[in-house]
């Protein structure tokens, strides 16, 4: 007789955007140049929600199903690099995102946390928790070298948050 795997003790729930695998690569390889190596504990992302509760467990993942089964992948292109003080990020624009994230806000909008609710700024954060003056060089560097381009988003995925690295909760592809 087997013993049975306890149930995973609650925690916050993140909700990301996955991107397509050289876009994936490409935002790593530059969070692992520029990243200050003792806290790059997580692949490069894009933040859809900071925290929801654990009780919304089920219909997260009912709500993620929805957006994505057979769906063709949201349009996506790269932002100008921008500044967050002690970090550089790039912007990430794309309507069809937001319009998921709107109705998924929409449907959680009484557990929402203040920094869910205040508005979506879509962004991969590349460097931070670094001097002022290494961010504005960053910045600098990056600007120079910036290009729009098109990327791609293969799906969205949930993270149980438990205080370190994020564990998987659910993951929900695009049609290809």
């Amino acid at each position: 007789m087997s013993a049975l795997a306890p149930a995973p003790i609650p925690a916050p729930i993140i909700v990301t955007a996955l991107f397509g695998k050289a876009d994936q690569a490409w935002f790593d390889g530059l969070r692992q140049r520029h990243f200050p190596p003792e806290r790059n504990h997580i692949a490069a992302h894009l933040t859809m929600f900071h925290h929801l509760p654990p009780s919304a467990v089920e219909e997260l993942k009912r709500r993620l199903t929805d957006e994505t089964r057979g769906m063709p992948a949201p349009e996506a292109r790269l932002g100008a690099p921008f500044s967050l003080g002690r970090g550089v990020a790039y912007r990430i624009v794309s309507p069809a995102l937001e319009h998921i994230r709107a109705g998924i806000a929409d449907a959680f909008a009484g557990l929402l946390t203040p920094q869910d609710q205040a508005g979506w700024r879509p962004h991969v954060t590349v460097q931070n928790k670094v001097e002022p003056a290494a961010a504005k060089a960053l910045l600098a560097a990056l600007s120079a070298d910036y290009r729009p381009r098109a990327l791609a988003v293969a799906g969205l995925a949930a993270w149980w948050y438990r205080g370190g690295p994020w564990e998987p909760l659910s993951r929900h592809m695009f049609a290809a």
